[in-house]
């Protein structure tokens, strides 16, 4: 077994597939600004990353009209987003697996925390959870790194050594490596196996009962 007792997990492309509420509200938050995108796998980069980040890096917004369009996103994801929301077969099995071995389990999320929570009392997963945290509406907790340092204070301040990140996305990889955690990449989300190798993490999971198996030996 490995040393881990808190495991962290990314929310979208790690729990749940987000895709249809994301891109729907992506689209809609583009449109707001004028630009009107129709290619899906270019609305599917903005699956992961802090929305006001994606915004800026691939359609070249400034500050002001990415937060506008943050705005955007988030009224219309708060009315239909949890729906759109499938959890991954397998996932709350491998959750509470790892709950029955004794496992601190987090949520660790660059979604607003409301949201979040809003998805995990949808899906019944809450129960598999010690805390579920987020970003902050606000803004003043968006990246991943303040997230984790986020989460990590509301269970007790772990040590490194004992608490695993789970997720998808480079960002989650390198959230976790600024508090010197491990970071283990699924690579049934929305990250690529390149992507998670180059940003260090220490194991790629191909489904989620990978992820109890390598936390618990099997």
């Amino acid at each position: 077994m490995k040393p881990y007792t808190h495991i962290l997990f990314d929310l979208d492309g790690t729990i749940t597939d987000p895709a249809e509420g994301i891109t729907t509200c992506v689209r809609h938050a583009l449109h707001c600004q004028g630009i009107e995108e129709e290619n899906y796998q270019n609305l599917c980069r903005m699956i992961g990353p802090p929305l006001a980040e994606g915004f800026r890096d691939f359609y070249d917004m400034d500050e002001e009209h990415a937060w506008q369009a943050v705005r955007d996103f988030r009224e219309l994801f708060a009315r239909i987003g949890v729906e759109k929301n499938i959890p991954y077969p397998g996932m709350k099995e491998t959750l509470l697996r790892l709950r029955n071995a004794g496992k601190v389990l987090c949520v660790a999320t660059s979604k607003p925390e409301p949201f979040a929570r809003a998805i995990a009392d949808r899906f019944g997963l809450a129960e598999c959870f010690d805390f579920v945290g987020g970003a902050s509406l606000d803004d003043t907790r968006t990246k991943k790194a303040a997230v984790i340092e986020y989460v990590l204070a509301s269970v007790g301040s772990p040590e490194p050594e004992q608490v695993l990140m789970v997720g998808d996305r480079r960002h989650d990889v390198e959230g976790a490596a600024a508090f010197g955690i491990d970071c283990l990449g699924v690579l049934y989300g929305y990250g690529s196996r390149e992507e998670l190798t180059a940003a260090g993490a220490c194991f790629l999971a191909e489904q989620p009962a990978d992820i109890a198996d390598y936390v618990l030996g099997k």
